[in-house]
């Protein structure tokens, strides 16, 4: 009888911690990425990196932005205006060159290499440029 209740409560148990692991592992790939060059984002496919590095290399704008289709804090900062600059930190990035598209993505109010929230909305007080304190 003992054994039966133990195996009721061993198998939801187990299940719990199961999902639990993967949603941890999953988080932390998603997370990896922002600002960290080494990383690759969780919707990354060899097709879509293609297309991203076609959209860089020819400072394709609209490419990008229907690449990224609204995902992500960077499709909301980066804009048509800025975009040039935002490419030129990704081919920095690509020459190892860290610190110069690190100084980019900063002015541009993104996410650095060390893990650098910069910019409105990172705890700031700051919601679409407007001061909440």
């Amino acid at each position: 009888m003992k054994y039966m209740n133990a195996k009721k409560i061993l198998l939801p148990v187990s299940l719990l911690a199961l999902v639990g692991i993967i949603g941890l592992t999953s988080a932390s790939s998603a997370i990896a990425y922002q600002g960290d060059y080494t990383q690759k984002g969780p919707n990354c496919t060899a097709e879509r990196h293609e297309a991203m590095e076609m959209a860089f290399e020819n400072n394709d704008y609209n490419v990008w932005r229907d690449l990224m289709e609204g995902r992500g804090r960077v499709s909301h900062v980066i804009t048509e205006e800025n975009f040039a600059q935002f490419a030129e930190a990704h081919k920095l990035a690509e020459q190892g060159k860290y610190t110069e598209a690190d100084a980019i993505r900063q002015e541009l109010g993104l996410r650095t290499s060390n893990g650098k929230k910069v910019g409105a909305g990172f705890g700031q007080g700051v919601r679409n440029g407007q001061t909440t304190k």
